[in-house]
């Protein structure tokens, strides 16, 4: 079978079985007396959001600092065992070499995650203040006709 068969096959059985949906069991909306059996499972509000980000940011700042404290030590300590002959220094010197890209790895998580939950926010505020400006429109249009 080829690809393109089976990328069908998948989507029409997608297509005809029950999709899973955030907030929805399967069969029916969610709702006292529907399948769901009460209100959606998933909701934040803006003070939980700017609260994650918070703390992302904090972390952000701490890996910063934190992440490094042993790296001269360690780079340090690789040097001396591998000027010694210990086979130890190199393995040392690699693992800081590993321990530092994961640290900026983290970091940059914590930065995405950060900024990413500022600009939804944000986001959010600016299309909440567009909302409100077109009812406001519509409802003096509707005055004036």
């Amino acid at each position: 079978m080829s690809f393109d068969e089976e990328w069908l096959a998948a989507r029409a059985a997608a297509d005809s079985s029950a999709a899973m949906r955030l907030n929805q069991a399967p069969g029916g909306p969610p709702g006292p007396g529907g399948p769901g059996g009460g209100a959606p499972d998933l909701a934040l509000n803006q003070d939980q959001i700017g609260a994650v980000g918070s703390e992302a940011y904090k972390l952000h700042a701490r890996l910063q600092a934190d992440g490094k404290h042993a790296a001269t030590a360690t780079g340090e300590a690789a040097a001396a065992l591998t000027r010694e002959g210990f086979a130890s220094g190199a393995a040392l010197a690699k693992a800081h070499t590993v321990w530092e890209g994961q640290v900026k790895t983290l970091v940059a998580a914590c930065a995405t995650i950060s900024n990413g939950l500022n600009y939804s926010l944000a986001s959010h505020a600016k299309d909440e203040q567009q909302l409100h400006a077109d009812f406001t429109a519509s409802a003096i249009d509707k005055y004036l006709t």
